[in-house]
């Protein structure tokens, strides 16, 4: 019997100790700043992650790089944009998204408005201008429909201001519950034995003092390579991170921490996608980061934990998108210097 009180009562610490690190995600969907979200809002903003048109080539959409089918992301070490061309840093995923600090490896758009300006225009990406997209949208009727519902009090709601609030309004639909959620909310069945231990190793390793939070992660900016930098084909020399925002020697290689929730969704691992093999990740950070030897079945408990991030997917129908008119920019696949 004592044995048995002593097993309940470590069983209850760790899940106390779970819920002061982590947070489960909300039953409903974040607010967000400066951006109502209303059904039409979302429906317009589904249509335009799914609408290839918003790219150059019309060969591009949001869901190209960020696959809803694919855990959000492309499963490829970089993505391939427009004249095939291929991108400098792995796609993140789209899930759960809302959650973090910022957007982008190295945390440059605040938000998921502001990065979802971003592709449109990135020259590798979709490669194309705030001015083609608003007249590709302003050619079809359906489309200013939409938007006029969506933002009512505006004279001229269609707008690359408003594209983007469409898209992120969207994009704030796309939160994944899982077991680990049931876990925090009580449910201590909701994981297994192994998950368990996993998740005890997960916070005495030191993974837990970057990968917190309700993403566990995506929520602080760190050095990768903190203790011992991993080779360089995983982190690459040229690629020094959120120094190419902030200008900052003390941000050299610092990179936002990855969030984990549908981790074992998402390979290859790490900005520079070269890590197909998630015990390797773990393993890796544990020497790079942490300075910890973590031992085969370790790294084995840690990844089971970390499989009981992996949630449940909204439902998605493929949207039926606006018809193209005589008026409607015409393709192009020309790459510019």
């Amino acid at each position: 019997m004592l044995v048995l009180a002593a097993s309940a009562a470590s069983a209850s610490d760790l899940q106390e100790q779970a819920r002061e690190l982590f947070e489960p995600v909300p039953s409903t969907i974040p607010a967000l700043r400066d951006n109502p979200v209303t059904p039409e809002k979302i429906d317009l903003g589904k249509a335009l992650f799914f609408d290839p048109r918003m790219s150059a080539s019309g060969v591009f959409s949001c869901n190209s790089c960020h696959n809803l089918a694919t855990g959000g992301d492309d499963n490829m070490p970089v993505s391939i944009g427009h004249g095939w061309q291929k991108g400098p840093r792995n796609s993140p995923t789209v899930l759960n998204a809302v959650f973090n600090i910022a957007q982008f490896w190295d945390g440059r758009a605040e938000d998921l408005a502001a990065q979802a300006k971003g592709p449109v225009q990135a020259g590798v990406e979709m490669a194309n201008t705030p001015e083609n997209v608003i007249a590709t949208l302003n050619s079809m009727p359906q489309y200013v429909e939409w938007f006029t519902a969506s933002f009512p009090e505006e004279a001229d709601p269609v707008s690359f201001d408003n594209f983007a609030k469409a898209i992120e309004a969207y994009e704030a639909t796309l939160i994944t519950p899982a077991p680990f959620d049931a876990y925090l909310n009580g449910d201590e069945a909701a994981l297994s034995e192994d998950q368990k231990e996993g998740l005890a190793l997960f916070i005495d390793k030191g993974c837990a003092s970057c990968h917190n939070g309700v993403n566990l992660g995506g929520n602080g900016y760190y050095p990768f390579g903190l203790i011992e930098k991993p080779g360089a084909d995983v982190l690459p020399p040229d690629d020094m991170g959120r120094f190419a925002v902030t200008e900052t020697a003390d941000d050299s290689y610092v990179f936002r921490a990855s969030p984990l929730r549908n981790i074992e969704l998402t390979a290859p691992y790490f900005h520079s996608g070269v890590v197909w093999d998630l015990k390797a990740a773990v393993q890796i950070m544990g020497d790079s980061q942490l300075g910890a030897d973590i031992t085969e079945d370790e790294a084995d408990k840690i990844v089971a934990f970390l499989r009981a991030l992996t949630g449940e997917m909204p439902e998605v129908v493929y949207p039926i998108l606006p018809v193209e008119t005589a008026a409607t920019p015409r393709p192009t696949g020309e790459v510019l210097p």
